[in-house]
């Protein structure tokens, strides 16, 4: 299937799906389903490539590893809360990349709290944004844990050694 012909078949069902949102809690609702839908799909797609087969392939009897049913995480986002099934294996061996071990939020978030921090906003001022905006319960201690995270590097990049001349070409 090529990219305009997966283009088509997404926007065929996302016009009928669309079909019964009346409100912005009901756009909400099916924002977070299709992300719940992409995110699980990704993990399954990363499981059968760390087993090398996929869901009820023969090729999967007696490799040594398996399916090992799913554990449940919730993830803050920009959409609120999202329960996530996160697939095992039997051996214990498989570390999602996609949601990683640990990880309670969604990326996008880190860098809504961090165009905010740039903003002169106090992280009382982005937890109440957070809060009125999405409905999500972000802790203090974890935006001053994403800004930190990214101070200690720009502090890093500003203390850097110059060097003494730098070359320049004027156009």
């Amino acid at each position: 299937m090529n990219d305009k012909d997966l283009e088509q078949q997404l926007s065929a069902n996302i016009t009928e799906l669309a079909k019964g949102v009346k409100s912005e809690a009901d756009l909400n609702s099916l924002t977070q389903k299709l992300i719940k839908m992409t995110v699980e799909a990704a993990l399954g797609a990363e499981l059968d490539e760390h087993l090398g087969y996929t869901k009820h392939d023969a090729a999967g009897r007696g490799s040594g590893n398996s399916r090992n049913g799913a554990s449940s995480k919730r993830l803050k986002g920009q959409h609120g809360e999202v329960e996530i099934n996160i697939p095992r294996d039997r051996t214990g061996s498989f570390e999602p990349q996609f949601v990683r071990k640990g990880q309670t939020r969604l990326t996008q978030m880190d860098d809504q709290i961090l165009a905010l921090y740039a903003k002169g906003m106090s992280t009382r001022d982005i937890v109440d944004a957070f809060k009125e905006m999405y409905g999500a319960d972000v802790s203090a201690t974890l935006v001053s844990k994403v800004t930190e995270q990214v101070l200690e590097t720009v502090t890093e990049w500003q203390n850097r050694p110059l060097d003494r001349v730098y070359p320049i070409i004027y156009l």
